[in-house]
């Protein structure tokens, strides 16, 4: 970052360190704390569940301060993972300076940040899911030289009051402008607050579905993000779903990421782009096309797809999101700017053409680098997913590719550039592998392929036997055919996993 970028960037610790994020020190949040009269300390860490836990420190004296941000402190992590027994529970929590910012909610001035997992040993905790995101991107570096970036979409729903006026059209509202769109408002205080967290945002703006309902409004939004390493896009995430609850319960609004809140309109996905880099070089495109190491880590994504469910899939309304004719992914295969298909292919600005110029007759043509902008997109995610678990997951996916000798192959016979409900391509179809239908197929789609997370030693044994009970718990193997038009059985479904992820 040069000056201009630290003076305009949104994170007040960073304009007024004049350093980025990722090079803070504990000296540098000591001396923010007691030059700008914070009071608290917030700790926040990922659980089994896949939402953030808050541990509150008052700031006492200046030793106290020194001694939390250095030694962390302990918390109870049977009561956080559910492979950890009551016996042996203790775990350390430790921050991490480079994820600090102020908490834009709190009354009292407090700084957050978010916090590894340590055993008694002082050892990373090998099942915890931010240190198997950071094993899966060693992995991926050490196996391919190369770095592993993403970025994701936040897609919700919220729920406003119906009060008659302006009505907009059901299920069109893509990119909608207010008046017809209601959650305008509340979507930029998101973004807003979500930057002054550090959060690097590409984009915002209202999403397809939107429908009434008893009285009220269903409106979806979405922000999306820029990319950046793995491990800062989860931790972006992370504090992204936080901060949208806050902000919808501060202005007295409900928000939810469940992928499906009733039948015939648009679910919620958490789609998430990948890019590999090296030498600060995209290593997506070669010559204006999509290179070799891109077709081989979508040959990766499309070997173990069936098993990334269980990591971004994780509730029951997750598989009534992913059917047909819904925009959602159900055959394993990729393509160009299709959103029927798994892994999309999006615009990547490499056509060489000055489109700027072109538009704006006044402005003198020039070049413009736009090779860091092509990646490409695994679409069957959701809200429910273990964003930390799901990424490391989308992690190891690319990084076999790597490791397949059929890579190149698998990726043709997985290509598709055509409408893939069209009756005429139903052979063609017939031929792919399917995403599973519930939580327990997914369970038995990890299972059959657990060796390619565990290898490297990424995740854990214990990780993965841990998810696939969770998903077995469901016993939901029949469970879309069995509520199948029973809108009040679907209803009671959607309740038990509003609040999902």
């Amino acid at each position: 970052m040069n000056s201009d970028e630290l003076l305009l960037n949104a994170n007040e610790m960073v304009a007024y360190l004049q350093k980025p994020a990722s090079e803070f020190t504990k000296a540098d949040i000591i001396n923010f704390i007691r030059h700008n009269d914070i009071r608290m300390v917030n700790f926040m860490y990922p659980a089994g569940d896949g939402k953030l836990k808050t541990l509150n420190f008052v700031i006492n004296n200046l030793n106290y301060l020194e001694t939390i941000l250095t030694c962390g402190e302990r918390v109870d992590g049977s009561s956080l993972f559910s492979f950890i027994s009551a016996g042996s529970s203790d775990l350390y929590v430790v921050p991490r300076f480079r994820t600090a910012f102020i908490d834009p909610f709190a009354e009292v001035p407090t700084i957050c940040m978010l916090a590894s997992f340590f055993d008694k040993d002082g050892r990373p905790l090998e099942s915890s899911p931010e240190h198997t995101l950071a094993k899966a991107t060693r992995a991926f570096t050490e196996v391919t030289g190369m770095e592993f970036h993403t970025m994701g979409e936040l897609e919700y729903y919220v729920m406003i009051p119906d009060d008659g006026t302006f009505p907009a059209v059901d299920q069109r509202g893509y990119h909608e402008s207010s008046p017809f769109a209601k959650t305008t408002a509340f979507r930029t205080k998101c973004m807003d607050y979500i930057a002054r967290t550090g959060g690097q945002i590409k984009y915002g703006h209202s999403e397809v579905g939107n429908f009434q309902q008893d009285g009220y409004i269903y409106e979806q939004g979405e922000i999306e993000f820029l990319p950046v390493d793995a491990q800062t896009s989860a931790d972006q995430l992370m504090i992204a779903k936080w901060v949208i609850r806050n902000v919808a319960a501060e202005m007295g609004l409900n928000v939810t990421f469940a992928p499906k809140i009733t039948t015939g309109k648009a679910g919620s996905g958490l789609h998430i782009h990948m890019r590999i880099m090296k030498d600060g070089k995209n290593m997506m495109i070669r010559d204006g096309r999509l290179s070799p190491e891109a077709c081989t880590m979508i040959a990766g994504m499309m070997d173990v797809a069936p098993a990334i469910t269980a990591f971004g899939n994780k509730t029951p309304t997750s598989y009534f999101r992913l059917v047909p004719h819904q925009e959602a992914p159900t055959n394993v295969c990729w393509g160009d700017c299709n959103r029927s298909v798994l892994v999309r292919v999006p615009l990547g600005w490499t056509s060489n053409r000055d489109m700027c110029s072109m538009a704006n007759p006044l402005e003198a043509e020039k070049h413009f680098d736009t090779s860091l902008k092509q990646t490409v997109e695994m679409r069957s995610p959701d809200g429910s997913a273990d964003i930390y678990q799901l990424i490391a997951g989308l992690c190891v996916a690319c990084r076999h590719g790597f490791e397949m000798p059929d890579a190149l192959q698998v990726a043709e016979k997985t290509y598709v550039n055509y409408n893939i409900h069209d009756a005429e391509n139903a052979d063609r179809v017939g031929a792919l592998a399917q995403l599973p239908d519930s939580c327990e197929a997914s369970a038995d789609c990890l299972e059959k392929q657990r060796a390619v997370f565990e290898q490297h030693g990424v995740f854990s044994p214990a990780m993965i036997d841990g998810i696939e009970a969770q998903l077995r718990g469901f016993a939901d193997r029949t469970l879309r055919s069995d509520i199948a038009g029973n809108d009040q059985e679907m209803e009671k479904l959607v309740k038990t996993f509003f609040h999902c992820g």
